[in-house]
């Protein structure tokens, strides 16, 4: 005996309304039916509901978008008012923290400063993009402002180390090796208290 199929589940409110009104059409006078359970005019009452309810979410989503994006625009605009008022009373109070905190605002913490800075640790060396380079990477140190990086042919020597260039993040490219040479490399942080320690020496041949 076949079966009836709705898969009302994969149809989204709009197609789920028409197919109502579309059953609720096919069955009217329809003489292989004459008693509906439940009626068709409950079947065109279930559909006009449905498709009042989901015009009514979908004008509420579009309101509540509306708003939420006044809302963005107001704290902007909040955000910016209260900044401009920070700097205010950073220059009338002079920079005392007493009378900062009397207006109600928090007092920034002083930074710790940072002396000499340990050698950078994770030193790896990689064959690079282009021949006769050689990708450097490391951990970052805190309170490094920048990196230098020092290269050797092999072995090294203490007179052997070259300047391979300065660097603000914590990785940088040797380039203009010449290839089938092994070579040695070392970076070192710079902070305000200036250079630190040597890192440990990482080795590859250049390609």
């Amino acid at each position: 005996m076949a079966k009836v199929k709705l898969s009302l589940r994969d149809l989204p409110v709009p197609q789920k309304v028409q197919f109502l009104r579309q059953v609720v059409t096919a069955m009217t006078g329809n003489a292989n039916f004459a008693t509906p359970s439940p009626t068709l005019v409950t079947i065109t009452d279930k559909a006009d509901d449905l498709e009042t309810k989901f015009n009514d979410a979908q004008a509420a989503r579009l309101t509540a978008q509306q708003k939420t994006t006044l809302q963005d625009t107001s704290e902007r605009d909040a955000d910016a008012a209260v900044t401009q008022l920070a700097s205010y009373v950073e220059n009338a109070s002079g920079g005392d923290s007493t009378k900062i905190q009397s207006a109600g605002m928090e007092v920034r913490a002083t930074p710790s400063p940072v002396g000499t800075l340990p050698a950078p640790a994770g030193l790896v060396a990689l064959i690079g993009d282009l021949d006769g380079e050689i990708d450097l990477d490391w951990d970052s140190v805190r309170g490094a402002i920048s990196y230098v990086m020092q290269r050797s042919v092999d072995p090294p020597t203490a007179t052997s180390w070259q300047s391979a260039g300065v660097t603000t993040k914590s990785k940088g490219p040797v380039t203009g090796l010449t290839s089938g040479t092994k070579y040695w490399f070392r970076v070192a942080a710079v902070g305000a208290a200036g250079q630190g320690a040597w890192s440990n020496p990482a080795s590859r041949t250049a390609q």
